[in-house]
C-alpha cells in the first residue's frame, strides 16, 4: 500500500496529494475509504491567514477552486454520492468515478431534468439558474439545491473552471469533459 502524504502546505503539495490519493472530500471525514483534504492541509486553524478564518480554511477554500482551474487536465472538482464536494485526479475520474457514478439525465428526478435543460440552453451562475428554475417551475431554493446536487453527482453538470469567474457557473458535463471520451452506462443521453 502506498504511503499517503500529509502535511500539505502549498498548492503544489495539494496537487501532489490529489494525484496520490485519487479522490478526497473537501471537508467531510464521513465518506468511508476517502481521505479528507481538510485533514491533509497542515496550516494553522485560527491564525496565520488574512481573515479571521485562519490559514487552513483560507487555503482549503481557495485551493478547491484553484486546483481544477490551474490543472484542468489533472484535477476534477465535483460532488460524489452523498452530496459531498470532492477533488479527484483525472485518472480516478476516468477509471473509477465516471464508470461507477455517471448516469443519463433522463434517470434524474423531473426537477433535475428541468434544471439541466436550463443549463444546456444557457449556462449560468447558481443564482441565475435558481431564479429561472424558481420562476418557471415554482420550486423552492431547497428543492433547486437538491436538483443541482443530483446533476453534479450523476455527472450531468459541472462547475466551469475558468480563471476569471468569481461565481460558480454551471455547464453540461460533456461541454467540459466530452473530450475524455467517457461512455455513460445505458447510453449517452445527456
Amino acid at each position: 500500500m502506498m504511503l499517503v502524504m500529509a502535511g500539505v502546505k502549498t498548492i503544489e503539495d495539494a496537487y501532489d496529494f490529489i494525484q496520490e490519493v485519487g479522490i478526497c472530500t473537501i471537508f467531510s471525514e464521513g465518506v468511508q475509504g476517502v481521505r479528507s483534504f481538510w485533514d491533509a492541509v497542515d496550516l494553522p486553524d485560527r491564525e496565520g491567514g488574512r481573515t479571521k478564518w485562519g490559514a487552513r480554511m483560507e487555503a482549503v477554500w481557495a485551493w478547491k477552486t484553484e486546483l481544477p482551474t490551474l490543472y484542468p487536465d489533472d484535477v476534477y472538482y465535483g460532488k460524489i454520492p452523498g452530496g459531498h464536494a470532492a477533488l479527484m485526479s483525472m485518472r480516478y475520474l476516468k477509471e473509477v468515478h465516471f464508470p461507477k457514478n455517471a448516469r443519463p439525465v433522463s434517470t434524474c428526478k423531473p426537477l433535475a431534468q428541468q434544471v439541466y435543460e436550463i443549463v444546456r440552453l444557457s449556462p449560468g451562475t447558481t443564482a441565475e439558474i435558481r431564479r429561472e428554475a424558481m420562476e418557471r417551475f415554482g420550486c423552492s431554493k431547497s428543492r433547486f439545491d437538491t436538483a443541482l446536487k443530483e446533476l453534479q453527482v450523476s455527472l450531468n453538470m459541472v462547475r466551469l473552471n475558468e480563471p476569471d469567474l468569481k461565481k460558480d457557473t454551471w455547464v453540461p458535463f460533456e461541454e467540459v469533459y466530452g473530450e475524455l471520451g467517457l461512455e455513460r452506462e445505458g447510453g449517452s443521453d445527456v
